[in-house]
């Protein structure tokens, strides 16, 4: 997750765009299932793991791997492993061969509560900061994950790179991209792989380039527009600490989610591709009940479009849980997870 979106589309009439939408929902499907006929859904999922003492040997430091089974229990599909590659290499970026098999157990508890592990290269900052510094790193990254999964936990799906963007262009990112799906074939030919649209306020899916004989690949993006809702009240920021508390709900806010699917869906619809919504969330000092609604619009929209998506986070900031008590956040568990009739 990084601070994103600030513009927005143009107004449009909104009993037209209710209209558009349905007929999207109706051809989503369709694109929906001939791309799920190579690639697997990943359905309802959360992040984890992505600021955790786990990886230098912590325990419960807070997250416990005890907790994928409230996660299986509430009824999420997959996890997305939040993990900073780039922080545990050495000399010639050779990966820290503990830090591996501290992976290795991970996905094992995953898979062993029949749960679908995304490993997730989330080392955001470097990239979007140094493009050349980051190619030489994912590259290398790949290169070991790729040769070390190849033939091993057919569940598992890999993830390029989180939120490119910032000193990214898309030319510069689609290349990276293809160079590195490029590394991961030819180990794991058929592993299903994520690649992100390039992270910017227009979501560029348009722009984004893939192997047309890949069918594999499923497409992100994250959505958390608009940014002074979401992240409102959030300390690390000197603008957004100062925001709130502000609303979300009306028509036109919800009209202006709807331009942005809509979009994603006409394009998946083209290409026939599946999308994912990797990340979404709002800050806790927003108001419960606007945060609780656009969460339920968001995943239920989603739904309707038949797109997977992942909730940011499990813990930690935007949490979905309390680890101190160890139960969920019962507002925000409703709002993600509605109880089936």
């Amino acid at each position: 997750m990084t601070a994103m979106r600030a513009r927005w589309p143009r107004s449009f009439n909104l009993a037209a765009a209710a209209f558009f939408l349905a007929l999207l929902v109706s051809h989503a499907h369709g694109a929906e299932q001939a791309a799920s006929r190579d690639t697997p859904k990943l359905g309802r999922g959360i992040n984890i793991l992505g600021y955790d003492g786990i990886w230098e040997g912590g325990q419960n430091a807070p997250f416990r791997l005890d907790n994928l089974t409230a996660i299986k229990k509430a009824g999420f599909a997959h996890v997305r492993i939040n993990f900073f590659g780039f922080k545990f290499m050495g000399p010639g970026n050779v990966m820290d061969e503990i830090v591996l098999r501290r992976l290795d157990a991970v996905i094992e508890e995953v898979l062993a509560r029949k749960l679908v592990p995304i490993v997730d290269e989330h080392d955001t900052h470097l990239c979007q900061r140094d493009v050349s510094e980051c190619a030489e790193k994912l590259k290398a990254f790949w290169r070991q994950l790729a040769e070390r999964y190849a033939g091993k936990y057919p569940a598992l799906v890999f993830e390029v790179l989180n939120e490119p963007g910032g000193a990214m262009t898309s030319a510069g990112w689609n290349a990276l991209l293809n160079e590195c799906l490029g590394i991961i074939r030819r180990t794991n030919p058929e592993r299903p792989v994520i690649a992100a649209v390039l992270n910017t306020d227009e979501i560029p899916v348009d722009e984004l380039v893939l192997p047309a004989e890949d069918r594999h690949l499923i497409v992100t993006f994250h959505y958390y527009a608009p940014i002074r809702f979401t992240h409102q009240g959030a300390p690390w920021s000197p603008t957004f600490s100062r925001i709130g508390p502000l609303d979300w709900g009306s028509p036109e806010d919800e009209a202006k989610a709807d331009a942005d699917f809509r979009k994603m869906s006409l394009w998946a619809e083209k290409e026939q591709r599946q999308v994912y919504v990797g990340e979404f969330g709002v800050y806790e000092r927003a108001p419960s009940d606007s945060r609780q609604r656009y969460l339920s619009f968001v995943a239920r929209s989603a739904d309707r479009l038949g797109w997977s998506w992942a909730y940011w986070q499990f813990d930690h900031d935007f949490a979905a849980f309390d680890s101190a008590r160890q139960a969920w956040k019962p507002g925000i568990l409703r709002a993600l997870m509605p109880p089936t009739r």
